[in-house]
C-alpha cells in the first residue's frame, strides 16, 4: 500500500492508462474487482472511464456510453478544467471548476461532484491542459439507510453494510496506527443539493472512484457527514480503530478524515452539519484521549505543499487545507473551524488527555495524563489474572505517579488510569501498548518485505513516470529513515525520516530531481538501542519513457475487435531495443530486436509467437534498451482471452440476467432506452422503472470478444 493519499494508480478501463506504472497494475484491479463474488452492494455503482479529445479550449458536448449522476475528472497539465453538464430534461446546468485535491505523479486526481441524472457533459479548459480523463458514475439510489450506536457517548453512524459498501473492490487490509494525533476536515466538492437517500448513492460513488478511479486500496475518509447530521462510517477497520485513511497526501499516517458531503467555498455546512460533526469529533477524540484545543508537531512524509521530513505545526482539528495545495474544506468551512474546535472541546466533559507511560518494566515507570477539570484519579497495574499489582491516587488536573517495578511479575500487565466521569485510558506494559513509552522486555526490531514498484522509473517530459511506492513492515514501531543513494554512495535524496509504527508501512518518492543511474533506496529503522538496515535497486532511466499499450487485453480471432494490440513509447535518443514476450518469466517470443531512432514509436502485436497463436493467459511485453546504464526493462502486462462470455436472461420483468465472467452489458429496452454497466460474473438484475415489454442484450469481455445476442 502506497502512503494514504497516493495508494496507487486509477483503475484502467477499455485500454486507458497513465504509464506504464498503471498500467502493469490497475485494470488488472479493475478486472479482479468484477471478478469476486458478487456482495450485496455489486451493481449499485457503474463507472465508465474516457480520454476526452482536447481538439479546442471549450470542447463540445459530448454523449457518454451512459446517462450518470456524478463526474470525477482527472487531467495533466498546470491549468484548471470546468464542466456542466445536461439534465434529463435537456437543460445546460451552469459551469463548476473542478477541484482536484490529489496529485498522483503529474496527474490532477479531481474530485468526484454529485450532478444529479445528466446525459451529456461539457468540457473547458484554462491555460495548460496536455491530457483530460472523465469518469463517469451512475449510484443507484435507494431507501435512506438506518444510523446505528454501539455506546451511550458514540453518536448514531451509518455502518459501511448499512450504506451497502462494495467490500469487493477493498483493495487491502486496513493500517491501523498506534495513535491519532490530528483530525483532517474535508468537504467533498459538488453541489450541496441532495435528498437523505442520494446521501448514500454519493458515498457509495465516492468509495468506487477512490478505488477504481484513483486506484486507492478503500474510500478514502474515515467518516462523511451529510447536510441532514447523517454521520457515514467510510474506510473499513473498524470506526474506533486510528485506520489509517487516504484524505491527506503526506499526513495520513495517525489522523482521522472527516468529509463534509458537499462544497462550502461559498456556502457555510448546515446547522445540522455542524453539530453532527461536533458531536463526532467530540467522541472520536476522546476515544484517542486527545485535546482538541491542543497543537502537534506533525512530520510530513510529503507532497506538493510539505516535503518529505518537514515538521508542520497542526491544530488538533485542522483542514485540509492545512497540511496540502488544496482550498477543501472550502473558505466558509475553513472559517468556522476556530469555533467548531471550541464546541467540540466543551463537548461531553469531563475529559482525559494524552495518557502516558514512560520507563522500562523492572524499573522505575512514570504515568502521567491530563484532566479537563480537577478530579480525583487513580492509577491500577495488574497482572494477566486481574489481581492488583501496583496501585497510585491523587488529585487534580495532572495525573503524575511513578512505580518502582523492580518487583514486579513477568508481563504483559495491563494498566489503567480512571477518574470519576471520564473516558478511562487503557495499555499493557511488556507487550506493547500502543502509547509513547519503553515496554521492557524490548521488542525485537526487524525491517522485512522491502520492495519498490516500479524499479525502473522513466520520467517523461510531462512529468508523467516519477513516482515510486516503497512498501516495508516494521517488526516493532521505529524511526525510519529512507535515503536514495547513488552508485558512488552518495546520499541523492532522503525521501522519509519519520517515526512509523509496528506493521506494513509505506513511503512514497519521487525520481523528478533525479539524474539516470542507478541507485539503492536504503531504509535505516531504529529504536532503543537498536538499529536495521535494508536496501533495494532502482533504476531511473528516461531514454525509454511513457510506456503504455493500446490494450491491455486481446482477442486475436479476426473478429476485428482488440485482435491484436499496440505499445507506445518515447526514445529519448537512437539505442538497440528488444522486446520480448515473457510468460512466467520465460521467453516465448522475440517480436523486434534493433535500434530506433528518437522520437514517439509504437510497435503492435497480435498475440503470436513465430506465427503461431499462443493459448489464452497472462503474458508480459518487456521492453529492454541497452544504453549506458546496461540493459533496462520495462514491462506491460497482456492478456491473451479468446473466449467470449456467456450471458443468459432469466427474468425479463426484472431483467435478471447471469454472466459467466466480468464484462460491460448493453441493453436495449422496450425498443428504445439504450442501457450500459459494468458487472461482475454471476447473477445481476437492472433497475428500470416501469413495465418490460422487451429487451436485447449482449455483454463484451475486456478482450472485446462479444456474446451472442440475448432478447426476450
Amino acid at each position: 500500500m502506497k502512503p494514504p493519499g497516493v495508494e496507487s494508480g486509477p483503475a484502467v478501463v477499455h485500454g486507458l492508462g497513465r504509464g506504464s506504472l498503471s498500467l502493469r497494475t490497475l485494470l488488472a484491479a479493475f478486472v479482479l474487482a468484477l471478478a469476486a463474488p458478487a456482495a450485496a452492494s455489486a451493481g449499485l455503482v457503474s463507472m465508465h472511464v474516457r480520454d476526452v479529445s482536447l481538439g479546442s479550449r471549450s470542447l463540445s458536448a459530448s454523449r457518454p456510453a451512459a446517462p450518470f449522476d456524478m463526474l470525477g475528472v482527472h487531467w495533466i497539465g498546470s491549468g484548471s478544467v470546468e464542466y456542466r453538464t445536461r439534465s434529463a430534461t435537456g437543460r445546460w446546468r451552469p459551469w463548476r471548476r473542478v477541484d482536484a485535491d490529489n496529485r498522483s505523479g503529474a496527474w490532477h486526481d479531481g474530485d468526484l461532484d454529485w450532478t444529479g441524472r445528466s446525459l451529456a457533459v461539457r468540457f473547458r479548459v484554462r491555460g495548460e491542459v496536455r491530457r483530460l480523463r472523465s469518469y463517469e458514475l451512475d449510484s443507484r439510489v435507494l431507501s435512506a439507510p438506518v444510523r446505528a450506536t454501539t455506546s451511550a457517548e458514540m453518536p448514531a453512524i451509518v455502518t459501511r453494510e448499512a450504506w451497502h459498501a462494495n467490500e469487493e473492490i477493498v483493495r487491502a487490509r486496513p493500517v491501523i496506527a498506534s495513535r491519532i494525533r490530528v483530525a483532517i476536515v474535508h468537504h467533498t466538492a459538488g453541489t450541496n443539493s441532495y435528498t437523505r437517500s442520494q446521501s448514500a448513492a454519493i458515498v457509495r460513488g465516492i468509495e468506487a472512484y477512490h478505488v477504481l478511479g484513483n486506484g486507492w486500496n478503500d474510500i478514502g475518509y474515515n467518516f462523511l457527514v451529510d447536510r441532514f447530521g447523517t454521520v457515514y462510517e467510510g474506510r473499513g477497520g473498524g470506526i474506533e480503530r486510528n485506520v489509517v485513511g487516504a484524505h491527506a497526501q503526506g499526513f495520513n499516517f495517525g489522523t482521522v478524515g472527516v468529509a463534509l458531503i458537499g462544497s462550502f467555498n461559498s456556502t457555510a455546512p448546515t446547522a445540522a452539519q455542524q453539530q453532527a460533526l461536533v458531536d463526532l469529533l467530540a467522541w472520536r477524540l476522546d476515544v484517542a484521549h486527545l485535546d482538541p484545543s491542543s497543537t502537534v508537531g506533525y512530520t510530513s512524509s510529503g507532497n506538493y505543499k510539505f516535503r518529505a521530513g518537514r515538521v508542520v505545526t497542526l491544530r488538533a482539528i485542522s483542514g485540509h487545507r492545512d497540511t496540502g495545495p488544496t482550498e477543501c474544506p472550502g473558505a466558509r468551512a475553513y472559517a468556522l473551524l476556530p469555533s467548531l474546535i471550541h464546541r467540540v472541546a466543551v463537548t461531553g466533559l469531563p475529559k482525559l488527555y494524552s495518557p502516558e507511560v514512560v520507563g522500562v518494566l523492572g524499573g522505575t515507570l512514570r504515568f502521567r495524563a491530563r484532566l479537563s477539570t480537577p478530579l480525583q484519579w487513580t492509577v491500577t497495574v495488574t497482572d494477566r489474572h486481574g489481581a492488583a499489582v501496583a496501585t497510585g491516587a491523587g488529585h487534580g488536573t495532572f495525573v503524575d505517579w511513578s512505580w518502582r517495578s523492580g518487583a514486579a511479575p513477568p508481563g504483559p500487565l495491563a494498566w489503567v488510569i480512571a477518574a470519576d466521569g471520564v473516558r478511562a485510558a487503557t495499555g499493557t506494559l511488556g507487550s506493547g501498548s500502543g502509547l509513547p513509552f519503553v515496554p521492557s522486555p524490548v521488542p525485537s526490531l526487524s525491517l522485512t518485505a522491502l520492495a519498490s514498484v516500479p524499479s525502473v522509473l522513466a520520467p517523461a517530459v510531462d512529468g508523467s513516470g516519477t513516482g515510486a511506492t516503497a512498501t516495508f513492515t516494521l517488526g516493532s514501531a521505529a524511526n525510519v529513515r529512507g535515503q536514495i543513494v547513488d552508485a558512488g554512495g552518495r546520499v541523492a535524496a532522503t525521501v522519509l525520516a519519520e517515526q512509523r509504527d509496528a506493521g506494513p508501512n509505506s513511503l512514497s518518492w519521487s525520481a523528478a530531481p533525479l539524474v539516470d543511474g542507478r541507485y539503492r533506496l536504503v531504509l535505516t529503522a531504529t529504536a532503543v538501542g537498536q538499529s536495521v538496515t535494508k536496501a533495494i535497486g532502482v533504476v531511473v532511466d528516461r531514454t525509454l519513457s511513457s510506456l503504455q499499450a493500446s490494450s491491455l487485453a486481446i482477442s486475436p480471432n479476426g473478429d476485428g475487435s482488440q485482435d491484436a494490440t499496440s505499445a507506445a513509447f518515447v526514445l529519448t535518443r537512437a539505442v538497440p531495443l528488444r522486446i520480448d514476450v515473457l510468460q512466467g518469466g520465460a521467453v516465448r517470443a522475440t517480436i523486434y530486436q534493433g535500434t530506433l531512432g528518437p522520437g514517439p514509436q509504437t510497435i503492435g502485436w497480435d498475440g503470436t509467437a513465430a506465427g503461431a497463436a499462443l493459448p489464452d493467459g497472462l503474458y508480459q511485453l518487456a521492453f529492454t534498451v541497452t544504453d549506458a546504464l546496461g540493459d533496462v526493462r520495462q514491462t506491460i502486462p497482456i492478456t491473451i482471452d479468446d473466449t467470449p462470455p456467456a450471458l443468459s436472461l432469466l427474468d425479463r420483468s426484472t431483467l435478471a440476467f447471469t454472466l459467466s465472467e466480468p464484462a460491460i452489458v448493453t441493453l436495449l429496452v422496450n425498443g428504445q432506452s439504450s442501457i450500459v454497466i459494468g458487472e461482475p460474473a454471476g447473477r445481476f438484475t437492472v433497475p428500470f422503472a416501469g413495465p418490460v415489454t422487451s429487451v436485447v442484450a449482449r455483454a463484451q469481455d475486456f478482450a472485446g470478444n462479444s456474446s451472442a445476442t440475448v432478447s426476450g
